[in-house]
C-alpha cells in the first residue's frame, strides 16, 4: 500500500517513525532491536535515511593526497527491503539529490521498483562537510522539486532512454520535507512555502515536517500551507530530547527553537536521565495535542533509539 493511501483513508492518527541505517560493519540486528519494541503500535510506515558519500584525504608518497570516498551508513535500499519482508510494513527510503546524477537516480528507482517498494521521500540533502554550500552532481538535481519531477516521469513510464518502447510505469508515492520554522537557507517563510508548493504541484503526495518543539508553529505552518493552496496531508515530525547535549545540539543542527517553558525545565536537570524524562514528557504532551487536532499521522525521529518513542507511543496511541 502507498503511504498516501494510508494518510488519506485513516480515521485515526497513525504512528510512524524514522530510523538510521547501522554504521558500516554493523549487522541488521540493531535495526530489528529498534523496530521490535514499536511493533505493538502498528506503525503505518517506516522511513529509512540515506547518507551520501563523504570524502577523506590520505597522504601518500611524496606528499600527494589521495581523495577517498567513504560511506559510513550504507544499506538504505537493502534495509527497506529487509524490513518489508520481515515485518510486512511499508518502508520509505530517503532519496536525495546529493551524490547522484539523473541516471544513477533512475537506476536507484528501478531497483526500488523491482523490490516492490512503492514509496520514497524526495530530498535535496545536505552539503558534504567539505562544501560550504550544496553542490549538485554533473547532470544531477540541484533542487528536490527536480527530483520529484524525475520520479513523476518514471511513474508515467518515461525513462531517460528515449528509445525504450512500451516502458512499464512505476508507482511511487512521493513524500517531501516541510519546515515549520523554515529551511535555514530560505530567506523567509513565505519563500519557503512557495518552494514547497512547487514540489506539490510537481507531483509530491504528502509532506513530512522537520522536527519542532512548539506545536503553535506547526499549526501556523499548516494554516499558511493551506492558504498557499497546499492541500496534501501534512505529517508532523517529532524528536524527543534524549540528553543534556541535545539542548544545544538540536537547535544548532536542525535550526529549530526550543520553547522557554521547555528550556526552563531542562535547566533544572542534573543528568542525562533527568533531561531524557523532561524530553519524553514534552513529546507526550505535544503528541496528545497534535492527535487531538486530528493530524493524519505523527512521525517520530528515533535516531536509532526506540526507548523514549516506545514510552511516548504507549501514552498516546
Amino acid at each position: 500500500m502507498q503511504v498516501i493511501d494510508s494518510l488519506k483513508n485513516t480515521k485515526d492518527t497513525l504512528f510512524s517513525f524514522e530510523l538510521l541505517p547501522p554504521l558500516k560493519g554493523k549487522s541488521i540486528k540493531s535495526i530489528h532491536d529498534g523496530i521490535d519494541p514499536l511493533m505493538e503500535f502498528k506503525p503505518a510506515f517506516i522511513n529509512v535515511t540515506y547518507h551520501r558519500e563523504e570524502f577523506i584525504y590520505k597522504k601518500r608518497e611524496k606528499g600527494y593526497l589521495e581523495k577517498i570516498a567513504i560511506k559510513k551508513r550504507p544499506g538504505t535500499v537493502g534495509i527497506c527491503a529487509a524490513i518489508k519482508n520481515r515485518y510486512n510494513i511499508e518502508t520509505v527510503p530517503h532519496l536525495i539529490c546529493g551524490g547522484f546524477n539523473r541516471e544513477e537516480t533512475e537506476n536507484a528507482l528501478i531497483d526500488l521498483n523491482f523490490l516492490g517498494i512503492d514509496n520514497v521521500l524526495a530530498l535535496r540533502g545536505d552539503p558534504i562537510k567539505t562544501e560550504s554550500h550544496f553542490v549538485a552532481e554533473d547532470n544531477g538535481h540541484k533542487y528536490a522539486v527536480d527530483l520529484v519531477k524525475q520520479i513523476v516521469e518514471l511513474n508515467k513510464g518515461i525513462y531517460m532512454d528515449e528509445n525504450i518502447e512500451n516502458a512499464t510505469p512505476t508507482n511511487f508515492s512521493i513524500g517531501v520535507a516541510g519546515y515549520p520554522e523554515k529551511h535555514f537557507e530560505a530567506p523567509n517563510m513565505q519563500s519557503d512555502i512557495k518552494r514547497l508548493k512547487e514540489k506539490i504541484d510537481a507531483g509530491a503526495d504528502y509532506v513530512v515536517t522537520q522536527l519542532f518543539f512548539d506545536n503553535a508553529k506547526f499549526f501556523k505552518f499548516v494554516e499558511d500551507c493551506r492558504a498557499a493552496g497546499i492541500d496534501v496531508p501534512i505529517v508532523p515530525g517529532l524528536k524527543p530530547i534524549e540528553s543534556m547535549r541535545h539542548v544545544s545540539f538540536l537547535p544548532k543542527f536542525f535550526n529549530v527553537d526550543l520553547p522557554s517553558a521547555l528550556t526552563d525545565e531542562l535547566d533544572k536537570c542534573k543528568s542525562n536521565e533527568e533531561a531524557k524524562e523532561v524530553g519524553k514528557e514534552w513529546a507526550i504532551e505535544q503528541s496528545k495535542e497534535l492527535k487531538a487536532a486530528g493530524v493524519p499521522c505523527i512521525h517520530y525521529y528515533t535516531m536509532g533509539r526506540s526507548s523514549s518513542v516506545n514510552q511516548i507511543a504507549a501514552a498516546v496511541f
